[in-house]
């Protein structure tokens, strides 16, 4: 038996529409090998001529095949199969910065709440334009859903928009876009300033307020402007430093951290130096996990709900509107500040 006879047989199943039929025909042929990875699908016009579908009831039904991963459009030669996962109900680009702890709590969270019928593939791009532009490229047209962290880059954008706006949904960093696309982002300017005015009677606890701010890293400019603007608005002495130095630790400084591996080390050199964190020495940090939970009595932080902000985005992918979510941030108070 062939596709178009596979297909011609579920004409009989009236509760099948006949883009449905294309697509149930498809994958059933595909289940019982009649398609294997590699084949080629009838051209848009075999199918018109053979099953006396409409051109845009075939170009529906291939554009669906397409969203659930099983089929690929390659430029003037046509339509092939690339995977035999019929039980896939979508297939998912996850394409984010790196793979830090509150990314996986993202990613997990997202997983659990989308369940197995959706296939999630993860690409990372470590803020660098040239992998973000190279993986895009490889990726572009081969899933039907793309969820990205973009950088925040001029040649970015005209990137994302060639995907269609019902396909792609921008999540953690906020990039301005067309009215039509969808977003669920962090806003970190006026959000970090709010919640560091809210931290005042803390911080003047301490001589002085440090951030570690790495230039040209994938670090949010708005923490920056934030942290500067506080200082001046507040009259409080502080300093930003690029990086921290082994051993560099002063009792009576408050340490802000945007990177957990200084936070890390500022904390192995208060155990070693016997510093009392909260006390001796402050610690604030950027973007909460379950270990900041629980090391040193816990870390203060200032962060979003990453658990949140996946769930927000699953609920997105199955309802298939539009959303436009800029996330809140909280100050979660412990022992560090």
């Amino acid at each position: 038996m062939s596709l178009i006879d596979r297909i011609k047989d579920l004409a009989n199943i009236n509760t099948l529409s006949k883009h449905e039929q294309l697509v149930q025909g498809t994958m059933e042929s595909i289940d019982s090998g009649i398609l294997v990875t590699g084949d080629k699908l009838p051209s848009i016009n075999q199918m018109v001529d053979e099953l006396g579908f409409a051109r845009k009831t075939i170009v529906k039904a291939y554009e669906e095949l397409k969203d659930r991963g099983l089929v690929e459009s390659k430029k003037l030669k046509g339509y092939f199969i690339i995977s035999e996962e019929t039980k896939v109900t979508l297939k998912i680009a996850l394409l984010l910065f790196s793979f830090q702890r509150f990314q996986e709590e993202f990613y997990d969270t997202f997983r659990k709440e989308l369940g197995k019928r959706f296939q999630i593939d993860v690409f990372f791009h470590h803020n660098n334009v040239s992998v973000f532009e190279s993986i895009f490229n490889t990726i572009r047209s081969k899933y039907g859903m793309y969820v990205v962290a973009p950088i925040p880059h001029k040649s970015i954008r005209p990137l994302l928009q060639s995907i269609e706006p019902t396909k792609l949904l921008i999540i953690d960093r906020y990039l301005s876009m067309p009215e039509e696309y969808s977003y669920i982002s962090q806003e970190f300017e006026e959000t970090t300033y709010i919640k560091l005015v809210e931290l005042l009677p803390r911080i003047r606890q301490f001589d002085k307020f440090v951030l570690f701010f790495r230039k040209g890293s994938d670090y949010p400019e708005g923490i920056l402007k934030a942290f500067n603007r506080f200082l001046v608005d507040y009259k409080i002495l502080g300093a930003v430093e690029e990086e921290y130095r082994l051993g560099s630790i002063k009792k009576g400084h408050l340490y802000f951290f945007i990177s957990d591996t200084y936070l890390w080390e500022v904390l192995r050199d208060c155990r070693n130096g016997e510093y009392v964190v909260g006390k001796d020495v402050g610690i604030l940090s950027h973007n909460d996990h379950v270990v900041k939970q629980i090391v040193f009595g816990g870390i203060t932080t200032i962060s979003t709900n990453f658990n949140d902000m996946a769930i927000k985005a699953a609920k997105h992918i199955k309802q298939k509107g539009k959303t436009q979510v800029i996330m809140p941030f909280n100050v979660i108070k412990r022992n560090s500040l």
